[in-house]
């Protein structure tokens, strides 16, 4: 099928199937993550989701055989484009799509693709991420969480922090020390377990914008099948490099205006005030200019980018960039709309004179400053930029 022929198909079928609030602005408590307890206020929101994963399109450039539909990069684009035409919102987030999923397609075997990669693909699991610790924050190879053998499995003890989403989540990929005596960056192993096993604790980590989106974890004497075993017993360190390129891809996508959220040009008309048709504020009017220009040069900074890769190739140190860039971007965004919003921009929970989406505002605006520390701080990704980028010595 040609590239037009593909498009004219997937813009009819999106015609019918996207449901028109999934169309809008997607509001904080709407968010898809799927999951054995997944709670829809918005039965639509379900309806999407499983319309998409009936269709392969949560995970488009997947082999058809774990859920996908094995599309080429160009056919993926094209049904990138057509939702943005449309202006739809995801139909399914998470770590599973966007980091253990594609981490899984590259050093999972073949029984562990089957059992989990369909059910990522359908929403059906939520996961959650099991790296950071205390005292193994952006040193993460200190981490001591440990691992003993005992039998078909591992016993693990421990704990993990800014585990986000772990008091919802139904499994976790996890770093933990399998060998002691190895060095740092040795010894460690990257396994799978399912979060209901017993010995899994979790504590809601409440945060100054008022949400719990990260938890610190538990585990004692946590049994985990060797079966979940990713990779190589000792080689997680493997794994979780490159699960962490994943990771710092779609944190940067948070940048180049792909939120579904209000424009900054809707909210200057509503707050700021409009003249002839245009911001009448000049400097807010050239600060809006600059940042969606800033937004289009990212876009096409990372469209290069996957056109220069080969087809399903992993994301390398460029990810760094796309993280570092996309995150700050985000925040920019933030302070723009604190800038046109003044004080209707800082309403807290409890006050009938801010509108919900003021306050989703004002929530936001506090958890973007996370940006620059989540999936590696900045001055980590500025360092991997400044040595494998830009090849610059220690």
């Amino acid at each position: 099928m040609s590239l037009d022929a593909f498009r004219e198909e997937v813009r009819g079928w999106l015609e019918e199937n996207c449901p028109p609030s999934m169309r809008t602005a997607m509001p904080a408590d709407e968010y898809p993550g799927g999951g054995r307890r997944a709670k829809w206020k918005n039965p639509e929101s379900k309806l999407w989701l499983d319309r998409m994963a009936e269709r392969g399109f949560t995970v488009p450039m997947w082999p058809k055989e774990y859920g996908g539909a094995g599309l080429n990069k160009d056919e993926n684009q094209v049904l990138a484009a057509e939702l943005r035409r449309i202006n739809a919102r995801p139909a399914h987030v998470g770590m599973g799509i966007s980091m253990i999923g594609p981490a899984l397609l590259e050093y999972g075997s073949d029984a562990q693709k089957a059992q989990h990669l369909p059910k990522i693909a359908r929403g059906e699991i939520w996961w959650c991420q099991g790296y950071s610790e205390p005292n193994a924050g952006s040193d993460l190879a200190s981490l001591r969480t440990s691992a003993v053998e005992d039998g078909d499995d591992y016993i693990i003890n421990g704990q993990k922090i800014w585990t986000s989403g772990a008091d919802n989540a139904d499994w976790m990929f996890c770093l933990v020390r399998t060998d002691p005596t190895a060095p740092k960056h040795e010894g460690i192993t990257f396994i799978l377990f399912d979060m209901t096993t017993p010995g899994v604790t979790v504590k809601p980590i409440k945060l100054i914008s008022g949400l719990s989106p990260f938890c610190e974890t538990f585990f004692d004497n946590v049994r985990a099948s060797k079966s979940q075993v990713v990779y190589q017993v000792g080689k997680g360190w493997t794994v979780a490099k490159r699960l962490l390129q994943y990771e710092r891809t779609s944190i940067g996508g948070i940048g180049g205006g792909n939120q579904k959220t209000a424009s900054l040009e809707e909210l200057a008309r509503d707050y700021a005030g409009v003249r002839d048709g245009r911001i009448d504020d000049v400097a807010l009017r050239s600060a809006i200019l600059r940042h969606r220009m800033n937004d289009r040069s990212f876009q096409l900074t990372m469209k290069r980018s996957v056109e220069e890769s080969e087809s399903g190739k992993a994301p390398g140190a460029v990810s760094s960039m796309f993280k570092y860039y996309g995150t700050e971007q985000n925040k920019n965004r933030f302070e723009l709309m604190l800038q046109m919003m003044g004080s209707r921009a800082l309403g807290w929970g409890g006050d009938a004179a801010f509108a919900e989406p003021e306050l989703d505002t004002t929530r936001g605006w506090l958890r973007s400053k996370a940006n620059s520390i989540e999936g590696g701080t900045s001055e980590v990704q500025l360092n991997i930029l400044a040595k494998r980028v830009l090849g610059l010595p220690d």
